[in-house]
């Protein structure tokens, strides 16, 4: 499905759309027995849990992130 399947979304505000959008994920969220994880996300979950127990001294402070990604811009 589309935006453009039902016109009259188009014509809300910002707000109302946001408010949409929150209705439309809590809906979802919801239901959690419908919702299946692929094994590839859990085996990288797994794999930087290993990485984390395994070093922790290898992770970014906020800052370092932050810097970082201001970087790249």
């Amino acid at each position: 499905m589309r935006l453009t399947d039902i016109p009259e979304i188009a014509g809300l505000s910002t707000p109302e759309k946001i408010l949409l959008v929150e209705d439309l994920w809590d809906s979802i969220a919801g239901d959690e027995s419908s919702l299946v994880v692929p094994q590839s996300h859990k085996d990288e979950l797994e794999r930087r849990l290993d990485s984390y127990e395994s070093g922790p001294g290898n992770l970014l402070s906020l800052e370092e992130l932050q810097t970082r990604v201001e970087k790249r811009k």
